[in-house]
């Protein structure tokens, strides 16, 4: 089973989601830290190679998780948000691009 780093706030943000949606997310991230795949994603090729958005959904709205897994050493979560609008804000996806940037320059330092 991979580890799973959150990013950022993105953990923080996580713990903002109501429970049932919390509840639900943990699942699913759960689900890919086991080499799953979630019950409802889709690739975020905008954000970059690999990366994921898990989507959740509960009586409060929709809910989710963007992450890339495709590393090895960890399952990484690059942000979680409730979703507002039918497609994702500009927002929501730089801040997923630039945490990505981040962890991307930061790999080569870190041990295999």
């Amino acid at each position: 089973m991979k580890e799973v780093e959150f990013l950022g706030a993105s953990l923080d943000d996580l713990r903002q989601f109501p429970l049932s949606a919390r509840r639900a997310m943990g699942h699913q991230i759960d689900r890919v830290q086991n080499g799953l795949e979630p019950d409802d994603w889709k690739p975020m090729p905008g954000i970059g190679s690999g990366v994921r958005e898990i989507r959740v959904r509960d009586e409060a709205g929709a809910w989710r998780t963007i992450y890339i897994a495709k590393l090895p050493e960890a399952v990484y979560v690059l942000h979680c948000f409730q979703k507002k609008t039918p497609k994702t804000s500009k927002t929501d996806i730089e801040l997923a691009r630039t945490r990505l940037a981040e962890l991307l320059a930061q790999r080569p330092r870190r041990k295999p």
